[in-house]
């Protein structure tokens, strides 16, 4: 896990294929990287379910390649992904049978903040989910 000289910053990135099977291993890796920085298990827990929902948005609607990556600072943990989609991520109001489309809303529930943030060099996105620790 790099960290800046000083210790403050720890970071970790993948680039993923855009493919769902990929999810449930990511959540594993992302699940290894937030026991090593000690941070709690419930809000581990929210964290895993929050990448596994960013992920399978990015590559069901997105385009490959997918980026995950976290970073943790002080007192704050966020979670980005990225893909080359053109469309942005949207709310739906759904109704109580509907099978999919509540992702946002999840992580919604789950983070203190979260947004999208259009790439600067082309077509796609980073959808992130920031925690207080």
């Amino acid at each position: 896990m790099p960290e800046t000289p000083d210790g403050g910053l720890r970071t970790v990135c993948w680039d993923l294929p855009g493919d769902l099977s990929m999810i449930g291993k990511a959540r594993g890796m992302v699940k290894e990287i937030l026991a090593a920085w000690a941070l709690p298990d419930h809000l581990a827990d929210d964290v895993v379910l929050a990448v596994g929902e960013l992920l399978a948005n990015a590559m069901t609607y997105g385009k490959p390649p997918v980026r995950l990556s976290l970073w943790q600072r002080g007192g704050e943990l966020c979670v980005r992904v990225s893909d080359h989609g053109p469309e942005q991520p949207r709310h739906l109001d759904l109704g109580i049978e509907a099978v999919h489309g509540r992702g946002l809303a999840i992580v919604a529930a789950l983070a203190h903040e979260h947004g999208i943030t259009p790439l600067p060099d082309g077509p796609g996105k980073t959808v992130w989910a920031l925690w207080r620790v």
